[in-house]
């Protein structure tokens, strides 16, 4: 596949010096631009990422890297799916083989895991939570939800705009690597909670239990390359890309399963 290029022009440079004459110091600036030469960074393509044979494949990422810009740098999408979400799904395959999650679904493995088996706990976390990452966003997305998703916040939460306050400042009271989840619980309610590490709602040791259908990773990989320290703006921005068409397919497919 084409890898995409991204050219980064540089700026002009500025000097400022002191010259002495006549026992006068005079500060003159002096404008000297810099050669053309720019920094080259090769963008590849999602679907030249797969993962090494075994019971889970990555899910197909169905935008290009560049697609979520400027809510999410072409970069950051690039070596989050290409390099932790690919890890996480190798590693996972590892730590199943010739056991009795190897033809399990993956929330049939997340449900039945000990907690004690860190490599499991983590790369089973890491797949799934990522996979649905993926589907919480897109391009041409963001806004305020519509159809059954809209009716179903403003009944748990009183409106929109309620459901955005708790739920950024529930990411906002994270510290270090976290995940913020809106999940359905087992009484068909709609719940903000959140996890740590790789943790999630289908785990035993979720303080929330319940389906994830939105997902928000806060993990550094996810926003520093475009964010720095700026964590909340990245916030913020997650819901200039919130895909709420499949959140709603989300919401409704887990009510049809569970409830």
């Amino acid at each position: 596949m084409k890898k995409q290029l991204l050219l980064i022009p540089t700026s002009l440079l500025f000097l400022s010096f002191l010259i002495s004459c006549n026992n006068k110091k005079l500060t003159e600036v002096v404008e000297v631009p810099l050669p053309t030469a720019q920094e080259k960074i090769t963008i590849g393509v999602p679907d030249d990422v797969k993962a090494d044979p075994g019971s889970f494949l990555l899910d197909k990422l169905p935008y290009s890297y560049d697609a979520l810009a400027p809510s999410i740098s072409p970069l950051t999408l690039e070596v989050h799916y290409s390099k932790h979400y690919l890890s996480y799904t190798n590693n996972l395959n590892r730590a199943i083989e010739g056991t009795e999650y190897e033809n399990m679904s993956i929330e049939d493995i997340l449900a039945k895991l000990d907690i004690n088996d860190t490599e499991l706990r983590n790369n089973a976390g890491g797949f799934y939570n990522h996979s649905l990452y993926w589907k919480s966003i897109g391009p041409n997305a963001g806004g305020t939800p519509k159809d059954t998703i809209a009716s179903v916040i403003d009944r748990d939460f009183g409106s929109f705009n309620d459901f955005k306050t708790a739920f950024v400042e529930e990411a906002s009271l994270q510290y270090g690597s976290a995940w913020v989840w809106l999940v359905v619980d087992k009484a068909g309610k709609l719940q903000i909670t959140s996890s740590q590490n790789q943790d999630n709602p289908l785990m035993r040791n979720a303080t929330v239990k319940g389906t994830p259908i939105l997902a928000l990773d806060l993990w550094e990989h996810a926003y520093y390359l475009g964010y720095q320290y700026r964590r909340k703006a990245y916030i913020d921005s997650f819901f200039n890309i919130i895909n709420w068409d499949n959140v709603n397919e989300n919401y409704k497919n887990s009510f049809i399963k569970k409830y």
